[in-house]
């Protein structure tokens, strides 16, 4: 069986995937990677072309085993991940700051999924309409059904990539401060500090007929911490 398959409901670990530190931090079951990705919005794609780094902020949506990404089939270095090049994904959602007794145990809690693999070009326009389908719905759940589909000019001027998730793990730290026992009768507050993403009141285009209504999903947007 080839490394980088899975086994049952979760990802077979590899060299590049397997956790040098911190590995109780370590996850590779299908549902934790999965949770982290679907409440991302964006991942960073970072590759090499030509001897130069990329790392290229997308937005993504997972469809199963598959990530999907898109761009202009214009993008130079969009292109160059079209012809295989080994890729790396990330996706980090940042939960709180962790400040801590000692500048050196500072830190913050966190979600992250690192995948490894190489992204084929989708051309099946069935698949091609699904995975923007896909990216729409990621956005906000529902928008699929009102946005005008694609156009077949503007599929054509769309690149569209698949990424398997069959090599990767998620990493997530939780929790307060680790101080070490000396420190903890310091007189120097310390806790975590929560992040969340949190959308604001929807803000309609000032083109936009007065007719027009709000969409439930837009006006009740999913108001978890991402």
């Amino acid at each position: 069986m080839p490394p980088n398959d899975s086994l049952g409901g979760e990802l077979r670990p590899t060299p590049r995937t397997t956790l040098r530190r911190k590995r109780d931090r370590g996850h590779f079951d299908r549902a934790t990677i999965n949770s982290v990705l679907d409440a991302g919005l964006f991942c960073h794609v970072g590759f090499s072309v030509e001897g130069s780094p990329f790392v290229v902020p997308m937005v993504y949506a997972r469809i199963g085993d598959t990530l999907y990404v898109h761009g202009a089939a214009a993008n130079r270095t969009l292109r160059a991940l079209a012809t295989g090049v080994d890729a790396c994904v990330t996706v980090t959602l940042v939960d709180g700051v962790v400040l801590a007794r000692s500048a050196f145990h500072h830190s913050m809690n966190y979600r992250s999924v690192m995948l490894f693999g190489r992204a084929d070009r989708v051309v099946d326009e069935k698949e091609q309409l699904s995975a923007m389908a896909a990216l729409l719905e990621h956005l906000a759940p529902g928008r699929s059904t009102d946005a005008r589909a694609p156009s077949p000019i503007e599929l054509t001027a769309t690149l569209i990539l698949r990424f398997p998730i069959t090599e990767g793990s998620a990493k997530i730290r939780t929790g307060g401060p680790i101080d070490e026992p000396e420190d903890l009768d310091l007189p120097v507050w310390a806790g975590v500090v929560p992040f969340a993403l949190v959308p604001g009141p929807a803000v309609a285009d000032a083109a936009l007929d007065e007719g027009v209504e709000m969409p439930a999903y837009v006006r009740d947007y999913p108001r978890w911490a991402r």
